[in-house]
């Protein structure tokens, strides 16, 4: 009798399901401090508010009941060890579906997570597509991944007339999984953007001298610099930039820049940085004018970029537990792997190793605001450049 009840509790995931659920619960695990705090803010508040609209508006209809949604949120405090204990302690209290934080290495860890407990797991700031190729049956991310980032650039950089786009490029490449991904996807776009990669230096995350890559790129008369630093790295290599006269004409860093912190820190200098959070609130697609006014209400300005993607993580979720009509983790599963549907960030679809097939824009850091830059039909800024 033992063996049959571990099982079936096998058959039906790691952790069982409470038998007359009064809510959908969806776990989140987000940083909200540690050095992604600023932008696990961005991720907590696309959650809270999602969830408020859905539940205004009568919540889910699951086999003919209206049933609310309960957003269960945990602090990992940028530590991926905490990522993984905080998921389990989720797992436990019957959450549906898991709902990811911010930085490629804390979706990573969770990721695992997931496949063991056989919860379905939607993840957003989350470019690493290595993860994806492991085979996971649970992990979803409507989210472009570096290939994609790499793909999209030639196209906005066509933008610049021929004459003046970057013809050579330096790479800070960050001594992570991702950075190697990264790196790679620059590269091969240099050869449709026309650019030459002339410098291409590592760095290890947490670094506090970035001066020998930056007086390399500098040496090298390097147009433009790409690279993918965590927000306090990010803001002292442009520190440090500024401080060794280093100027390119374009300058290129995903995740730093994606906080609010970054112009507040930096002012001026924070200025010109192009960056690839994957939305911007000037999108045109439906419920975006409503996102924004309860972004307003709630934080005083539109919504930032990563508001955009973890709201319509929550959307996803919904739909797909209606779709279900049940709160069985698999047939949620199932559902959401199903998704076509349009969300604040505008269509959505998922390949079969759970990448996103998603819009791609890039923003750009303009006086201080986050301006649309690409695609230019929808962009609220011409690109500033050089």
């Amino acid at each position: 009798m033992k063996l049959l009840a571990l099982l079936a509790l096998a058959l039906v995931g790691a952790w069982p399901l409470p038998a007359a659920a009064q809510s959908i619960k969806l776990g989140a695990v987000v940083p909200l401090t540690g050095r992604y705090g600023g932008g696990g803010a961005q991720v907590r508040a696309g959650y809270e508010i999602a969830v408020e609209h859905v539940n205004a508006a009568g919540g889910v209809t699951v086999g003919g009941k209206k049933m609310p949604l309960e957003l269960v949120l945990l602090d990992d405090e940028s530590d991926a060890t905490k990522t993984v204990s905080r998921l389990e302690t989720l797992a436990a209290q019957g959450v549906v579906v898991y709902l990811g934080g911010f930085g490629s290495d804390l979706h990573a860890a969770a990721s695992s997570v997931a496949e063991k407990n056989r919860v379905p797991y939607l993840g957003v700031a989350f470019a690493l597509n290595k993860v994806h190729q492991q085979g996971f049956r649970y992990l979803f991310s409507p989210f472009w991944k570096s290939p994609d980032i790499g793909r999209q650039l030639p196209p906005m950089l066509s933008a610049i007339p021929a004459a003046e786009r970057p013809k050579t490029v330096a790479i800070f490449q960050e001594k992570t999984d991702w950075g190697s991904e990264m790196a790679a996807a620059w590269v091969e776009a240099g050869r449709t953007a026309g650019y030459q990669v002339v410098v291409q230096g590592e760095y290890a995350p947490g670094a506090k001298d970035f001066s020998d890559l930056v007086l390399k790129a500098k040496a090298a008369n390097a147009d433009a610099v790409f690279a993918l630093p965590t927000p306090p790295d990010g803001m002292t290599m442009i520190k440090q930039m500024k401080e060794l006269g280093y100027t390119p004409k374009l300058t290129l860093f995903i995740r730093a820049p994606d906080p609010p912190i970054w112009s507040k820190n930096l002012g001026k200098d924070g200025d010109f940085v192009v960056l690839a959070p994957g939305w911007h609130h000037a999108v045109k697609a439906p419920g975006v004018k409503e996102q924004n006014e309860a972004h307003v209400k709630k934080m005083g300005r539109p919504a930032d970029p990563i508001v955009g993607p973890a709201y319509a993580c929550i959307q996803i979720a919904a739909a797909a537990v209606a779709r279900a009509g049940s709160l069985d983790r698999e047939k949620v599963r199932d559902a959401i792997a199903a998704t076509d549907m349009t969300t604040v960030i505008g269509p959505v679809k998922f390949r079969p190793d759970g990448t996103g097939i998603v819009q791609s824009v890039f923003i750009q850091w303009l006086n201080g605001k986050q301006e649309l830059v690409w695609p230019k039909e929808s962009a609220t800024a011409p690109l500033g450049y050089p």
